[in-house]
């Protein structure tokens, strides 16, 4: 008699790998879901090589894998698992992320390749051997349209494959076909230099120069271009938690700055970044379920300024003041930590000092070096911030999102992309919907929308006009996915908008679920969130052209809902209108859709609540 756990096992394993070792030594490791597959193969000279097929169409053709030893090495054995479990974060884009795939450990003597496939993606990775070098290369199947990461600027493209020429940046967004998109990143960037892609002009080939093999390559798959903006992969090939550490004490949410507010004034007050301001904002804060506020540069001297300490200078008597006032309001205070003081004064003890008096966060801004150095001090400064029961937030070119958040929670944001009014020049509105599809594929990102004075007037940063409609600002801070949604207002401002104000108290984290229910990269975006209290929201953002949605509903469950719709008014244009909008109030089911009409540079805000 059989075992009825053997027969099990057995069916799984035939489930998991679609395999057929021959002489010439192949290996088709299947999805869970059997829709996509990777095979890895040996050529008569001992080259390794995969290619990848998805829904039955090749993807990427036979394509150079492994790294590059003097020893030759030789496909010994091949061995297979299947894993089917389940991540629960400590915050995220929903709270249950199943975490199944199907896994290859190849053998080639020197060193190791595994190899996964989940369902919307496949992912390998090198280990042991001593190069650093690597052979990859994505030998994409047709002369697909490419979207790229470019620092603090738009997203390079759309792209013809054959077009590009030289290094390229990831996220790489592609579109392989109506309903077929693929990004191309890395997890789990341990040490070295941070992942680039060589194009070879004339050819779909792209090649890897950087000098890191430890990191997983990713190819995210999906039907539509919001099925990879939900996906979990990068998050889920980094590991878990320490065993036993906590992170319960991690607070993700909305969070007010006192950059931007500086010079602003209302009702006879002007704002500065002092603790009058600060205690205004925290009140604010406080009267709005907002989790903190973030204090900018300048407070413990100026910033560049070797000799301003972070510990004694400036204002730290008032910053003192304000975490405790802000402890007893229930709301933290992130502190502004430049590079120059972090290496200037022990980084140890200033983080540890932020930790004991009682700070919830550090933005580290303007660190130097090469990336693989960023690297390596991001990962230290992360660490130190967690012993110290710190949030952290990276600005200034900081190294990609690499799913770190699953390692360290504490890991909240980075400013991974062209921050919205930064740097005396502001963004145009195809620029937000092409990066909510390139940039935010690598993780959470602080790009401080939010503005309610579309004007910007009396600001001592940047005081120029947003090119947006108001509705479209709010709507951007739910469909950009960070962990600390940072708000560049004054609360004066946000009071005169009394709706918008209430969609915004009402992005309670963690959330609870996410789905990109449509868009197109530079077109459109229609983004739903589920809040810890069980709400649903809906945010949606166009490019400069106006256009009516409609967005079907069977996200909601059952039962019916009260909807707050705030759209753009008649007469809104992010040109000559910013501030137009109109509200109204219905009772929506999930069998029904909604219809939303966006005026060029336009946006849109629902708010769902379940009716008893």
């Amino acid at each position: 008699m059989i075992h009825p756990f053997r027969v099990l096992f057995f069916l799984a394993m035939l489930q998991v790998v679609a395999m057929a070792m021959t002489s010439g030594q192949t290996i088709t490791i299947a999805s869970p879901d059997k829709k996509l597959q990777l095979t890895i193969k040996e050529d008569a000279d001992g080259g390794i090589y995969y290619s990848f097929i998805a829904d039955n169409v090749l993807m990427i053709d036979n394509s150079k894998i492994g790294l590059d030893t003097t020893a030759k090495a030789l496909w010994k054995h091949a061995d297979t698992k299947t894993v089917r479990t389940t991540w629960k974060p400590i915050w995220g884009k929903r709270n249950l992320v199943p975490d199944e795939y199907n896994e290859a450990l190849i053998d080639l003597g020197i060193y190791k390749i595994k190899a996964r496939v989940y369902n919307n993606g496949i992912a390998f990775r090198y280990e042991g051997g001593r190069s650093e070098n690597e052979l990859t290369q994505f030998n994409f199947a047709g002369n697909f349209t490419a979207w790229y990461y470019q620092v603090e600027d738009r997203p390079l493209g759309p792209e013809k494959l054959m077009d590009a020429a030289g290094i390229r940046l990831p996220v790489m967004t592609i579109r392989a076909g109506k309903h077929a998109f693929m990004a191309v990143h890395e997890a789990a960037l341990e040490s070295g230099q941070p992942l680039q892609l060589e194009a070879h002009k004339g050819s779909t080939m792209f090649s890897v120069p950087s000098k890191n093999a430890s990191a997983w390559r990713v190819v995210m798959y999906g039907r539509t271009i919001g099925q990879l903006v939900d996906s979990h992969m990068i998050e889920l090939l980094n590991p878990a938690p320490a065993s036993g550490a906590d992170f319960s004490w991690v607070k993700p949410g909305v969070v007010v700055w006192d950059w931007r507010i500086n010079g602003a004034s209302a009702d006879g007050f002007k704002y500065d970044m002092t603790l009058p301001s600060w205690k205004r904002m925290v009140d604010f804060a406080a009267g709005n379920g907002m989790k903190a506020l973030v204090l900018d540069a300048d407070w413990y001297g100026p910033e560049f300024d070797k000799n301003s300490d972070p510990l004694k200078g400036g204002k730290t008597d008032q910053v003192h003041q304000i975490i405790q006032y802000g402890k007893q309001k229930g709301v933290g205070v992130w502190l502004y930590l430049n590079d120059v003081g972090g290496r200037t004064f022990p980084l140890e003890q200033t983080l540890k000092q932020y930790g004991d008096w009682g700070a919830a966060g550090v933005k580290y801004g303007f660190m130097r070096g090469s990336m693989e150095e960023k690297n390596e001090r991001t990962r230290r400064i992360t660490q130190l911030c967690a012993q110290n029961h710190l949030m952290v937030d990276f600005h200034d070119n900081p190294v990609h999102p690499y799913g770190q958040m699953r390692t360290w929670p504490n890991a909240l944001t980075r400013e991974y992309c062209h921050s919205q009014l930064d740097a005396h020049r502001v963004f145009q509105p195809g620029t937000f919907v092409s990066m909510v599809f390139v940039n935010m594929l690598a993780g959470p990102i602080d790009m401080c929308n939010g503005v309610t004075d579309m004007e910007q007037t009396g600001r001592v940063d940047n005081p120029m006009p947003v090119p947006a409609t108001i509705t479209a600002e709010i709507a951007r801070t739910l469909i950009t996915f960070s962990g600390a949604t940072v708000i560049p207002d004054i609360p004066d401002n946000y009071r005169k908008y009394p709706e918008l104000l209430k969609f915004l108290a009402a992005q309670q984290m963690p959330w609870k679920e996410s789905k990109t229910l449509s868009g197109a990269i530079g077109e459109y975006v229609v983004m739903a969130r589920q809040a810890s209290n069980g709400d649903w929201l809906i945010g949606t953002a166009t490019n400069e052209e106006a256009r009516t949605l409609q967005t079907p509903l069977g996200f909601l469950g059952d039962g019916n809902f009260e909807a707050m719709i705030i759209e753009d008014g008649k007469d809104a244009d992010f040109r000559t209108n910013k501030t137009s909008y109109q509200v109204r109030k219905e009772i929506f089911n999930e069998k029904q859709s909604v219809t939303l009409h966006l005026a060029p540079g336009g946006g849109a805000c629902i708010l769902f609540r379940k009716k008893p």
